[in-house]
């Protein structure tokens, strides 16, 4: 733990974990926020009900940052400033949980399609998890010193909304904190935690490519370059990337999420859509990856007699989240003291992406990020004993929704254990 004059680690005990009548309170919120997600950029009520709550709290409250960003400062002496942060945003999804209060919301998409939106990622938790840290440092600021900056984050399933905050004068507009924390509930058993130093998420890079053909009837093909036939070429060769032209020790995932041509089926169309992603861990896989991804998309074109090379466009970009080493070793420590060693493990890093550590890069300051689970304990042991865990519903998946208790208070003390590590005593010297 971090142990200096400035710096002392606030003893857990000082700050109170949630009382059951304030997580009944937000778990009707976690309720009422799942059932009524809002897509990336487009956190308008959730924002409101997150800025409402600091307010409320006596933090001072600056809105619309990056679009909808909300960002709440607790001054509360003069120490270390600590950032907290949780995103907001949903996915353009169809819940099936069959929840009482599963999602039934619908709108349209960054691509102006129609679609369901859900929280199949768990971003309602977050918000829910730092309502309840930041009313517990409110309510004891007699235990505490120092500044506690909680940024309740727009965008982060699109990699917009850190960039937007930033781009709107994050780092100009607001303190520099001495360390930016944030957490992810993810499928690991509800009430265990996952940390590591270094490497914790890889980097993620997804395009859209358009590929052109020449349109003709379905009964004449001789008069066509056929774009259907060019891109389940494409994809198929794309398989070949990570097993072919990545080396066994390194690490690369390519996933065609979307593959879109014509309207007719005796109609061969003049173009197809292709949407991928991208996944790696070091920036000389990401580098060689993108090319091989390129290539492969060109030579297909060509092959098929293409009147023009494919266009690509960037949808998004993430970078490698990595922990500070320090930082991060200290917050661990915390944890164990406070969950014991039981519940908190160091793991290995996840193909997930953030643009969380963005902020951290903006600053020159140590970047923290953890885990924490959110599958119902005895399912979990259930499916290890069955050796049945990776089918159990992750992040993504229209199933995907953590179990309440104890996912919802463990997060609200892990960000308070976390933090502490920075908030000094509030001691009267004699």
């Amino acid at each position: 733990m971090i142990v200096d004059s400035d710096k002392n680690p606030l003893p857990p005990a000082l700050l109170p974990g949630p009382s059951d009548k304030l997580l009944f309170e937000l778990e009707e919120i976690y309720k009422d926020l799942h059932a009524n997600p809002e897509l990336s950029m487009r956190e308008y009520r959730t924002a409101d009900i997150a800025a409402a709550w600091l307010k409320q709290h006596g933090f001072e409250v600056t809105e619309k940052v990056g679009g909808t960003g909300v960002v709440g400062l607790l001054r509360n002496g003069e120490g270390s400033t600590v950032m907290l942060r949780a995103d907001m945003d949903a996915l353009p999804i169809k819940e099936s949980t069959d929840l009482p209060y599963a999602s039934q919301a619908t709108g349209t998409d960054r691509f102006d399609q129609p679609t369901s939106i859900a929280h199949s990622c768990g971003h309602d938790m977050h918000v829910a998890w730092l309502m309840g840290a930041t009313r517990i440092l409110a309510e004891n600021r007699s235990a505490w010193r120092g500044t506690v900056m909680a940024v309740f984050q727009p965008g982060e399933e699109t990699a917009q909304g850190a960039r937007a905050m930033i781009a709107d004068g994050m780092v100009t507009r607001f303190p520099r904190p001495d360390v930016t924390l944030a957490q992810h509930v993810m499928p690991l058993s509800a009430g265990e935690i996952g940390w590591r130093t270094g490497t914790m998420l890889s980097a993620g890079d997804s395009w859209e490519v358009t590929l052109f053909g020449r349109g003709a009837h379905g009964s004449m093909p001789q008069k066509s370059i056929d774009p259907v036939v060019m891109a389940a070429s494409a994809v198929m060769r794309l398989q070949s990337v990570v097993s072919r032209e990545v080396a066994m020790t390194d690490s690369a995932v390519v996933t065609v999420g979307t593959l879109k041509a014509g309207l007719s089926e005796n109609v061969i169309p003049d173009q197809a859509m292709l949407r991928l992603n991208v996944r790696t861990f070091k920036e000389q896989v990401r580098n060689r990856v993108l090319a091989a991804v390129k290539r492969i998309l060109e030579a297909e074109a060509a092959a098929s007699g293409a009147s023009k090379p494919p266009a690509f466009s960037v949808l998004s970009e993430y970078p490698v989240t990595r922990n500070d080493e320090a930082a991060t070793r200290a917050v661990a420590a915390a944890l164990e003291e406070h969950f014991g060693t039981a519940r908190v493990h160091e793991v290995q890093p996840a193909t997930a992406s953030e643009d969380f550590g963005l902020f951290g890069a903006a600053w020159g300051v140590p970047v923290v990020f953890w885990v924490v689970g959110g599958i119902d304990p005895d399912k979990f042991a259930a499916a290890e004993i069955a050796g049945k865990v990776d089918e159990l519903p992750a992040n993504h998946a229209p199933d995907f929704a953590p179990v309440i208790h104890p996912t919802l208070s463990t997060g609200i003390e892990a960000m308070l254990v976390a933090a502490s590590n920075w908030l000094a005593p509030n001691i009267t010297k004699a």
